[in-house]
C-alpha cells in the first residue's frame, strides 16, 4: 500500500500506476485522456487498473465508482476523496 499522506495523492504517481498497469507511455496520459476512447482500455482491462488502485491505496471501489473512472483525473478525484473520507 502507498505510504502518501491521506489527504495527500501525487496525480504523477497515479499517473505512473495507471500507465504502467495499462502499459502505456506515461506521457500519453494527460489528466482529461479517456482510458476507453483514447487508449482502447477494455473491460477486461479497466477491472485490473481499479484492483490496483485499490491495492495500491487500500480503498474500495463501489461499482458506480468504477463506471466514473475513465481518466486520470477522474482516478485522482476518487482515490483522493475515499482516503480522506469525503
Amino acid at each position: 500500500m502507498s505510504s502518501a499522506p491521506a489527504a495527500q495523492v501525487p496525480i504523477e504517481d497515479l499517473r505512473r500506476i495507471l500507465a504502467d498497469t495499462i502499459d502505456e507511455d506515461v506521457h500519453r496520459l494527460a489528466d482529461d485522456t479517456d482510458f476507453v476512447d483514447d487508449l482502447g482500455v477494455d473491460s477486461l482491462m479497466a477491472l485490473e487498473v481499479l484492483a490496483v488502485l485499490e491495492k495500491e491505496y487500500g480503498v474500495r471501489f463501489a461499482e458506480r465508482e468504477m463506471r466514473e473512472v475513465r481518466t486520470v483525473r477522474d482516478a485522482h478525484r476518487v482515490v483522493s476523496a475515499k482516503l480522506t473520507g469525503s
